[in-house]
């Protein structure tokens, strides 16, 4: 079965196995994520934010919710979205390691570089 969220815009399907890596690849996603970033926001307030339509929005937040990025409280009739800060975390640390990673491999390189040049 196709689901849609109307006759032109199919629905996004995930297999719940992408990570926040794989859907902050989508600049939209991105743009949401940074709004979220700012305070929690509900659809309609993400919606009037970006150049994308309301479905999308909705769209893209099941994306970033399914990965564990976001995450949603109901607010009487509206569900408001925030940043989850654990896996907000989770990717500064891997930041983290890969640019202490890459330090250490610039390091290397440039003394290795020095010592053949001796």
């Amino acid at each position: 079965m196709t689901r849609s969220v109307s006759a032109d815009l199919p629905f996004v399907m995930t297999d719940g196995s992408a990570t926040a890596w794989d859907v902050l690849g989508d600049s939209s996603r991105r743009q949401i994520v940074a709004a979220l970033a700012e305070k929690p926001r509900a659809v309609g307030e993400l919606a009037e934010r970006l150049p994308i339509s309301r479905p999308a929005v909705s769209q893209h937040l099941r994306v970033l919710k399914d990965a564990g990025v976001v995450v949603d409280e109901v607010h009487g009739t509206r569900r408001v979205y925030r940043v989850d800060s654990v896996a907000l975390s989770a990717l500064k640390d891997q930041l983290d390691t890969f640019w202490a990673r890459a330090l250490a491999g610039f390091s290397e390189a440039a003394h290795a570089s020095v010592d053949d040049k001796q």
